[in-house]
């Protein structure tokens, strides 16, 4: 009992490190990144190579005055950036970075909660985190806010049906919501050296995931709900000091963990010759969040009715289409095969 509650608490003081580590050098990665892109130098006076840069925003956010609306419903506006931040961090929970291994004569598996929905806990956690945006939007009283949290909880209806369609593939394929399972069915190699990744039997499902992924982290180009040039900063408008800064860290942490849920789902999750599995699956999640970026500085913000229209008449459609097809060729396959 002693040895299990042990290994609980040492995967959750390791997954909570790592998405803070991950989260404040992300911002430093995408600086950097934008930066460049920009012909432009980024971050690169505190600390070598600007590598304290994150550290000192820290700092500057947990100094800074926490301004409250005189208008603001005062219990909901406190809560509302915890909200976002706690449900970001509970949806990496079941996302497993490695094989079991031995570790006190037990097998362990790398992740916190080994559960037979896995893939089903992350999206539910995922869709929850928008009630925080909502929360926030609506509890200080303004009118962009509040515009900024509607907007968040229309694009995760439109984007989170696509988005679970979309795995519906990978999920007829394995039998299984078990991420565990899901990543052990896509090892090996076809003739000798093409690795048998999801991502070659599902193009559209992968296809799909990705852009309804972003869509679902609001990042750009679909970051409408903070449009800074529509409604100031949209729902964290009135957000200062460490509130903003869990707002900011909820987005980030959503980041990794979609990019965590891709590579599990689609891309081999830690299967890989040569290096260690951990090696492997971290430097395809750094791929994924490299891309998050790159599309930030690259693409221009969508319209509104652009970004809905998308979802509804060329994503969905797309994704059932997906389904029906994957279904009857497993159909097809046992009847003849």
């Amino acid at each position: 009992m002693a040895e299990a509650l042990v290994i609980i608490l040492v995967k959750c003081g390791a997954i909570l490190v790592g998405l803070l580590t991950g989260f404040a050098y992300m911002t430093w990665v995408e600086r950097k990144v934008v930066a460049r892109i920009q012909v432009r130098y980024g971050p690169n006076r505190v600390g070598p190579f600007g590598l304290m840069q994150p550290v000192a925003d820290g700092l500057k956010l947990l100094f800074k005055e926490d301004i409250m609306p005189a208008q603001a419903d005062r219990l909901t506006y406190i809560l509302a950036p915890a909200v976002s931040l706690i449900t970001a961090l509970m949806a990496f929970a079941v996302i497993t970075i490695g094989p079991a291994v031995n570790l006190f004569g037990r097998e362990v598996t790398l992740n916190l909660a080994d559960v037979n929905v896995g893939v089903l806990y992350v999206l539910a956690m995922a869709s929850m985190g928008v009630y925080g945006i909502i929360l926030g939007g609506w509890s200080t009283n303004n009118k962009y806010s509040f515009l900024g949290g509607l907007r968040s909880a229309a694009q995760v209806i439109s984007y989170e049906l696509s988005l679970g369609l979309s795995l519906v593939g990978v999920l007829l394929i394995t039998g299984s919501l078990r991420p565990l399972d899901i990543v052990q069915a896509q090892g090996g190699y076809w003739l000798g050296f093409i690795p048998r990744w999801f991502v070659f039997l599902q193009p559209v499902g992968a296809a799909l995931f990705m852009v309804c992924a972003i869509a679902d982290v609001n990042r750009a180009p679909f970051d409408l709900p903070e449009a800074d040039t529509e409604l100031v900063a949209g729902y964290h408008t009135d957000y200062s000091s460490i509130k903003f800064a869990l707002f900011f860290m909820a987005e980030y942490v959503n980041m990794i963990t979609m990019s965590a849920l891709t590579v599990t789902l689609f891309f081999g999750g830690w299967q890989g010759p040569v290096l260690p599995p951990a090696i492997w699956f971290s430097a395809k999640v750094l791929i994924f969040l490299f891309c998050f970026v790159w599309l930030r500085a690259t693409l221009p913000r969508l319209r509104y009715d652009q970004l809905m229209g998308l979802g509804w008449k060329v994503l969905l459609p797309l994704a059932l289409a997906n389904v029906f097809v994957t279904a009857l060729a497993i159909v097809l396959k046992e009847m003849y095969f």
